[in-house]
């Protein structure tokens, strides 16, 4: 008489035990909880590097100075510690230019909130003074020519491509950040982040 081990099957039901003892609906349960908890912590990790400090993607950021159109120095330091908006853009970039009164508005609303907004120009002095003399701004303007193109890539614009804006927090880290023009309904969303 010959004995037969008894082996594990494959359970072919929801229902049927696995090897352990443990139901299949539960076992896969407990895969895809698992899952769901790896895509949260991901979800957390990357979050937090996004709201990493400005000076660990930039070391020197607030140490910068920069030219004015006019030809005065702009110098970051005067920025730090209240929420700051900065915009990548130049006067030949069709999107830029036509963003500019929705970012100047936004700066009008909401300067008494405690934000500020410095614009980049991605440009020489001569063509932003003949662009700020028929189309005033409120807001700073640096003249950033390729250093302003570098900084950008190190905020986020990986592609390097115009107009780039970047939100900072109060903190100095980075709240936001949009390649392309903003949109009115963009700038309503960081009315509420600081």
């Amino acid at each position: 008489m010959s004995t037969q081990k008894d082996h594990p099957t494959t359970p072919t039901s929801p229902e049927e035990p696995t090897a352990r003892g443990f139901p299949r609906r539960t076992v896969l349960g407990l895969v895809a909880a698992a899952a769901v908890g790896a895509g949260v912590a991901a979800a957390w990790l990357r979050k937090k590097a996004t709201a990493a400090a400005v000076s660990t993607a930039v070391p020197d950021f607030w140490d910068k100075n920069w030219s004015t159109p006019d030809g005065a120095t702009l110098a970051m330091q005067a920025f730090q510690g209240r929420p700051l908006l900065l915009n990548f853009w130049a006067t030949w970039c069709p999107p830029c230019v036509e963003e500019l009164p929705l970012i100047n508005a936004f700066y009008q609303q909401n300067k008494g909130n405690g934000w500020q907004v410095l614009g980049f120009a991605i440009d020489k002095p001569t063509p932003v003074k003949a662009f700020l003399a028929s189309t005033p701004l409120d807001f700073p303007i640096a003249i950033a020519g390729l250093g302003g193109t570098e900084l950008s890539r190190s905020l986020g614009n990986l592609a390097g491509g115009l107009p780039f804006s970047v939100a900072l927090g109060a903190d100095g880290s980075i709240l936001w950040r949009k390649m392309g023009q903003v949109t009115a309904s963009d700038l309503q969303e960081l009315r509420g982040l600081k």
